[in-house]
């Protein structure tokens, strides 16, 4: 548990959430938007008495996780009550019937819940999480939260990417906030008034962008990591995947399996390896049997995966995976998902050079294919742990490829920790100021007495 020190920007974002009926902050990834947000709430809810009910809309791995372990991580949210909304139908309605002061729900969900509560809505504060998924004037998703809006005294929207693909997804963000009082009531009028008609879609009048902004500008917040960390700086930001409940005991028949194998005392280097091998492979949902064939039991971290690249919007990001599995999953999901995407895998020098001049929107690397001498940071400044690595060398190894002499921006580092899973066992060793094999081996024996 840690103590919460906000930042001079950090503390400006709580005040506007604070003062302001409606706000976005548009927040870089690392920059501690839900923090920011979950200090306000709760001030808004036990020391001004202003907030009652706060929902809170995300995409789903974010809803599963990240605002729980937020709460769990700091200590002055220890108090705060949250209900988390997924699953079926039945238990979406316990959830909401569960008393608490924050219900978190995905937001493919909203249509339901809107549905659900009919003219009884409930919620006096919603909080948008990734708000430019609701962009889509004519998304289900929006048009119920424009049904309720008049019924919530407070929305609070966080995105880094408030506009993905031009102006005109503005709109029906800021109406959210609004309710049409700076860009108009209908979309209709805002086209007007800002853009021309093209043969297939709208162009920006002259001088549009800035009148937008001016409009806008008492409802944002803007604030980007360039501007506010001296840098170069790293920022460690862990996604954390919740396995669903077939995958979860699918996990769990394995793990018991795995570590009856082993004898907690007794455990040698070669089975530490061994064993932790095989539980990565299952946070990763493949496991390799003892032919050497590869079968998928799970896509949950492959989704994290998938909705953290819709996060990043277009930023590139070196991504480092361990097993052969990854590699194949990680580009077909990317192929499928991301076509707008240059994706490659690292290769040899040539693919590192088109990295660097900005060819390559996400590079996929296995750690000890670029661990020495290797310099990529001049291709982009995210990097994502697909798969935590055994090795502390090639750990640190791995982050120094970005994290090093001439990068200009804030390196932030995701890793895709499976939570109550091997991943966890591994960051809790890599977390350790004593980084060696015996740190490791310390870390296992406990990780088999917990479990076993």
């Amino acid at each position: 548990m840690q103590h919460f020190t906000p930042h001079p920007y950090q503390q400006a974002a709580i005040d506007a959430i604070l003062d302001k009926p409606s706000v976005a902050l548009w927040m870089e990834m690392g920059l501690g938007k839900t923090v920011v947000t979950l200090t306000a709430i709760d001030t808004l809810i036990y020391d001004a008495a202003e907030i009652r009910r706060v929902l809170v809309v995300a995409p789903k791995k974010v809803a599963e996780a990240t605002w729980q372990d937020e709460v769990q991580k700091w200590d002055h949210l220890q108090h705060l009550r949250i209900s988390t909304v997924l699953g079926t139908e039945a238990q979406r309605i316990a959830a909401l019937n569960t008393p608490a002061d924050v219900y978190i729900i995905n937001r493919e969900n909203c249509y339901w819940l809107v549905g659900h509560y009919g003219r009884h809505w409930p919620f006096d504060m919603v909080v948008l999480d990734e708000a430019s998924s609701f962009k889509n004037h004519a998304a289900q998703r929006f048009k119920a939260l424009k049904a309720v809006r008049p019924k919530i005294a407070k929305v609070v929207e966080l995105t880094g990417t408030p506009a993905p693909n031009n102006l005109l997804d503005l709109w029906a963000q800021i109406y959210l906030l609004d309710q049409g009082e700076r860009l108009g009531k209908y979309v209709t009028h805002y086209r007007q008034a800002y853009f021309w008609p093209t043969e297939y879609s709208w162009e920006a009048k002259d001088g549009a962008g800035d009148a937008i902004r001016r409009k806008i500008s008492d409802l944002v917040l803007s604030f980007k990591a360039a501007d506010l960390l001296e840098l170069p700086e790293k920022i460690v930001e862990d996604v954390p995947v919740v396995l669903d409940a077939k995958a979860a005991i699918a996990y769990k028949t394995m793990e018991k399996k795995c570590l009856l194998q082993v004898d907690g005392e007794a455990i040698t280097a070669q089975q530490a390896a061994s064993l932790t091998n095989k539980l990565l492979q299952l946070c990763n949902g493949s496991l390799y049997d003892d032919d050497g064939q590869m079968h998928q039991i799970h896509r949950c971290k492959l989704d994290a995966f998938d909705e953290l690249i819709d996060q990043l919007d277009g930023q590139k990001a070196l991504v480092f995976y361990h097993f052969r599995f990854d590699e194949e999953q990680l580009v077909e999901t990317l192929k499928h998902n991301h076509s707008g995407l240059r994706v490659a895998v690292l290769r040899d020098n040539k693919d590192a050079a088109a990295w660097n001049a900005g060819e390559i929107d996400v590079l996929l690397a296995q750690p000890a294919s670029c661990a020495y001498g290797l310099n990529l940071q001049q291709g982009g400044h995210h990097l994502i742990w697909y798969s935590m690595p055994w090795s502390l060398e090639l750990y640190a190894q791995g982050e120094a490829r970005l994290y090093r002499q001439g990068q200009k921006q804030s390196v932030i580092v995701h890793r895709l920790i499976v939570k109550h899973g091997a991943d966890e066992l591994v960051v809790k060793a890599l977390n350790s100021k004593d980084r060696n094999q015996n740190t490791l081996m310390q870390a296992l024996k406990s990780y088999i007495k917990e479990r076993g």
